[in-house]
């Protein structure tokens, strides 16, 4: 059972009649507020409002300093689990040479092997714009190179005066992984 964060307990409780709950999750029945609160006390526990939008409010007997440590150790635990991915961006010419077209491949494979997604960015100067084929060509290359690292979560598109695709690790993303597997 959800319990957010901002319970009201004992006192603090505004509703007249309640339905109480024990400990073992065993009803208790409806009664009004004051002898709920004084099963709780008798128990050395807290009378603990779990459902205040239900009619009659539901409470729960519980000891309420003992519930809260738990819940930020859960907290504590679940934002351990999660994985923050970075966004790298590689960002070239349409014209780059075969060299610094190199170096820019090894970093993103580096980005991608560390489990950061990599955004490729051509940016077009001048009149270079008229040569997207050319730029759309050059990320493919890339993406081709990199299909054992990551796969291509966004084709390379043009917006403005930038053509940007977007890599994802292959471990990370099983169900892009399949999708291209299926095109191919």
């Amino acid at each position: 059972m959800f319990i957010s964060s901002d319970l009201r307990i004992n006192e603090g409780i505004r509703a007249r009649e309640v339905r109480v709950v024990d400990e073992q999750g065993q009803q208790l029945g409806i009664m009004p507020l004051r002898e709920g609160i004084r099963i709780a006390q008798e128990r050395g526990l807290d009378l603990v409002e779990v459902a205040p939008n239900a009619k009659p409010v539901v409470c729960r007997i519980m000891d309420y300093g003992k519930h809260k440590y738990e819940q930020s150790k859960r907290d504590k635990a679940a934002r351990k689990k999660q994985k923050v991915i970075n966004v790298k961006e590689v960002r070239m010419s349409p014209k780059i040479d075969e060299h610094d077209f190199n170096v820019k491949t090894r970093s993103a494979e580096k980005f991608l092997k560390a489990g950061d997604k990599v955004k490729v960015t051509i940016r077009f100067r001048g009149r270079e714009i008229v040569h997207t084929a050319l730029a759309k060509e050059k990320l493919e290359e890339m993406a081709g190179k990199l299909k054992e690292f990551g796969v291509v979560e966004r084709v390379p598109k043009l917006e403005g005066r930038n053509m940007i695709m977007v890599l994802v690790p292959k471990t990370d993303n099983a169900k892009t992984e399949n999708k291209k597997a299926d095109e191919n």
